[in-house]
């Protein structure tokens, strides 16, 4: 099955899509959360894609039950976040890129990829850098967004909705953070927002919140991150290419 399940209709004229699938440091899935909080984005639509768990997930406070991936709307930024509460099986990444990728091409959506890099942390901040498909290098040029100190490649479903945008010439962009391997990092997910993602989606963030609420942020996400350390092979990834030559 694969389907978007519109809850409700706002309007878009050329959205910038901002990705958040669960991985290292969980800095995609922090920053997104962040953005969907501050900016105070509408729950706009269900995913439904063959490849992600059959569950249903609650909230505190709340009776609805939703699903797991779901997507919120600014209309005022134009902006569009995929909000993820679950990680996606290595095998099912591949049919996951695909029912988001012909959505994107549907909506005309610009997609922007997000990906931490394993890196124990220093006193410095962390580095940024992009990548990208298609056209996508010149949304990194305008944003002044570094280019790549090393080789490497993406995993993960964020890797293969790079790949498909690749393969389907599709136009996107990916931020890498070094993040750290281990933990939550909210210090690296506010570098992602304030370096990477809000000059490429001409966006103003506040994110003070994330450096104050850091120890709460980390808590509250600790969970998940064992259970992203535990099956690294779902966990969306930079790794640099000379671990593998």
């Amino acid at each position: 099955m694969t389907r978007i399940s519109v809850v409700d209709d706002v309007s878009l004229e050329e959205p910038t899509l901002i990705e958040g699938f669960p991985g290292v440091g969980l800095v995609g899935k922090i920053a997104t959360d962040h953005l969907i909080d501050v900016h105070e984005m509408t729950h706009y639509a269900n995913v439904h894609c063959d490849g992600l768990p059959p569950v249903a997930v609650y909230h505190e406070g709340e009776t609805a039950a939703t699903t797991p991936v779901r997507l919120y709307a600014d209309p005022e930024n134009d902006l569009v976040a995929l909000r993820s509460d679950v990680p996606v099986k290595p095998g099912a990444a591949t049919e996951v890129a695909a029912c988001l990728g012909s959505w994107f091409d549907e909506v005309d959506l610009f997609p922007v990829f997000l990906s931490g890099l394993g890196r124990e942390k220093g006193e410095s901040p962390p580095d940024l850098y992009g990548i990208a498909t298609g056209d996508g290098s010149e949304a990194l040029a305008r944003a002044e967004v570094a280019e790549p100190p090393e080789s490497g490649l993406v995993s993960g479903p964020t890797g293969a909705m790079l790949a498909a945008a690749l393969e389907d010439g599709r136009d996107a962009v990916g931020l890498v953070v070094e993040s750290d391997p281990k933990f939550p990092d909210p210090e690296a997910a506010r570098a992602l927002i304030r370096g990477g993602i809000d000059p490429v989606a001409g966006i103003e963030t506040p994110t003070d919140g994330l450096v104050e609420q850091a120890t709460e942020i980390r808590e509250a996400k600790q969970q998940l991150a064992e259970q992203m350390r535990a099956a690294t092979e779902e966990s969306t990834q930079a790794e640099p290419l000379k671990m593998f030559q």
